[in-house]
C-alpha cells in the first residue's frame, strides 16, 4: 500500500525535538490529538486556541496520527510522564 503524504506536517529535529509539527508552527500533532481525541473536543475547537491554522491542517494532523498512531501514543505517554502528579485538594 502506498504511504499517505501528510502536506501539512512536518518533522524537524531542531523543532520540537523532530515530533510531527504542522507545517510552519511548533504546534505538534501530539496536541491536536490530545485536544480531539483524549478532551473530546471537536476538530474545529482548536482554531480558537490556535487561529492561525487551517482546519486542514488540524484534519491532516488527525490523519497523520492515524497513520501513525503507535509512535504519537507513545510520544503522548512519554509526554504525560513528564508532568508533575495532580495533588487533591486537602
Amino acid at each position: 500500500m502506498p504511504k499517505v503524504l501528510h502536506p501539512h506536517i512536518t518533522s524537524d529535529p531542531a523543532i520540537c525535538g523532530g515530533s510531527p509539527c504542522i507545517e510552519g508552527t511548533r504546534i505538534s500533532v501530539r496536541t491536536i490529538v490530545v485536544y480531539a481525541l483524549h478532551h473530546g473536543v471537536s476538530p474545529e475547537t482548536p482554531l480558537s486556541y490556535y487561529p492561525h491554522l487551517s482546519l486542514a491542517a488540524i484534519y491532516d494532523a488527525l490523519s497523520y496520527y492515524y497513520d501513525n498512531r503507535a509512535d504519537i501514543d507513545d510520544e503522548i505517554a512519554a509526554n504525560a510522564a513528564l508532568e508533575p502528579p495532580e495533588t487533591s485538594p486537602a
